[in-house]
């Protein structure tokens, strides 16, 4: 990273960080360029050990991609303004933000193990559970989860002044 003085490197920082973003881009590998899709995302850790899950369709060209090569990057962010005024860029304008980027290797989860990922989602977006919000039994089977095993890691920010989100 060019910027050292603004690489993220503290591993709780980073979860912070991408607890509090809303949308990740997951791009997967093509022939000619790669072809990249903002998804909801769901997050579970395990120690050191992180794993996305993205829910959707059946069918299209995320599908066909991976079936060609499950190896993916991804890349999440959150902006919070613009900062005007001398000395703050080449322009004099600079954005604050806080992002992350990594890589890993995504598949599928079956039907058995798709209601744990449905619920990392649901919590990423504090939708609560309970009899006001359940999984159709019909709809799940219909729903492709996949699961994004994450390998790499590597975060940045700018003047940022967010609090942790532990």
């Amino acid at each position: 990273m060019r910027r050292k003085d603004r690489e993220i490197t503290s591993f709780n920082e980073i979860l912070s960080v991408m607890k509090a973003c809303s949308v990740c881009h997951v791009a997967f590998y093509d022939d000619e360029y790669p072809y990249v899709v903002p998804m909801n995302f769901g997050m579970q850790v395990n120690g050191s050990d992180i794993i996305l899950y993205f829910h959707g369709a059946n069918a299209g060209k995320k599908h066909d991609l991976i079936k060609k090569n499950n190896k993916v990057a991804f890349v999440m962010e959150c902006t919070y303004g613009i900062v005007t005024g001398k000395q703050v860029g080449a322009c004099e304008c600079t954005m604050e933000f806080e992002s992350i980027m990594g890589t890993g290797v995504i598949d599928y989860l079956n039907d058995n193990q798709k209601a744990e990922a449905l619920s990392a989602l649901l919590e990423h977006y504090n939708v609560c559970e309970g009899p006001e919000y359940h999984f159709h039994d019909e709809v799940v089977p219909k729903t492709s989860v996949l699961r994004l095993k994450v390998h790499s890691l590597t975060g940045k920010k700018r003047n940022v002044g967010r609090q942790l989100i532990e």
